[in-house]
């Protein structure tokens, strides 16, 4: 587990800038940085108003995936918060030690103390699914109810850890995010990212505003790569606490989902969880929180109490 650090909630109230132009494009969503007394800073976007809730994106992704998403829908009944994940989007990271989901937990979780949120609901999606399950098992006063859509739960071998995992080993991955992995990454990710959405074909929005090119950056591609590294001992850890979590906790994954098991993952999870329920959406892929909204909406009103 990181130092902790101290959040005094110093929010940079402007746009963050790092994003390319986008030409003829609708607007970027308009970023806020809030940050610890110690400079470490955590994007975020806000709306809507009631009940506290945080949006956790997965891999290969930033805090856009949830803001095309489910949040337009979930503003309409609480307060949204969508985050860029540690090293993600525009937040900081610090190297060799942010990648777990536990500490990536933790770090959000001192953001969102600090930005006033009282007992969120967390909505986390596959690997952000596992960082809202361990935010719950960590702290779990502070946390109303988590819906985990197509979470990764155990350890298992994965093929972000063999696409993107060398870039976690210290010195060889820095110069190989910064050679040849641009030209690898604008190969792969496109069929990576449209494999997400399968069988559903990718929304026109999310192709049209996705900003795919500022996610692939180095940084951002070596995050994933930590990311992916850490996966199995902070999955391991993660598996002897579900037993412990007094959070209640729903499940959705897809019928059709070929990125997660989620009869592995989401169904062996929630028969350890003691308060929890998985339901499987026939027909489903991974990128679920797209096309099925209302479950999403449901599933956090029933967490809340709402």
């Amino acid at each position: 587990m990181p130092a902790p650090s101290a959040w005094s909630g110093q929010v940079d109230e402007s746009n963050v800038l790092a994003l390319p132009p986008r030409q003829g494009k609708p607007a970027a969503p308009d970023r806020r940085i809030v940050r610890s007394t110690d400079g470490r800073g955590i994007a975020y976007v806000e709306a809507g108003s009631g009940p506290d809730l945080v949006l956790i994106h997965g891999s290969l992704m930033a805090l856009e995936d949830m803001w095309l998403g489910p949040m337009t829908a979930l503003s309409r009944h609480f307060r949204v918060i969508a985050v860029d994940r540690p090293g993600h989007g525009a937040s900081d990271r610090i190297r060799f030690q942010d990648g777990s989901p536990w500490n990536q937990a933790a770090i959000i979780r001192d953001a969102m103390k600090a930005l006033g949120l009282h007992r969120p609901v967390l909505v986390g999606h596959s690997f952000g699914g596992a960082v809202a399950l361990s935010y719950a098992m960590s702290f779990p006063e502070d946390v109303a109810g988590v819906v985990a859509v197509a979470p990764i739960c155990f350890p298992e071998p994965r093929l972000e850890q063999v696409l993107f995992g060398p870039r976690a080993v210290p010195i060889f991955g820095d110069a190989l995010a910064f050679s040849g992995g641009p030209a690898f990454d604008a190969a792969i990710l496109p069929l990576l990212w449209r494999a997400m959405f399968l069988p559903q074909e990718m929304p026109a929005r999310v192709a049209a505003e996705f900003p795919f090119a500022w996610v692939r950056r180095p940084a951002p591609m070596i995050a994933n790569g930590e990311d992916a590294a850490a996966l199995w001992p902070g999955l391991t850890r993660s598996a002897l606490a579900y037993a412990t979590c007094p959070v209640p906790v729903r499940i959705l994954g897809g019928e059709a989902d070929i990125v997660v098991n989620n009869l592995f993952h989401g169904w062996n999870a929630a028969r350890l969880l003691p308060d929890a329920q998985f339901d499987l959406i026939a027909g489903a892929g991974h990128m679920l929180h797209h096309f099925h909204i209302e479950e999403i909406v449901a599933a956090a009103r029933g967490a809340s109490g709402s």
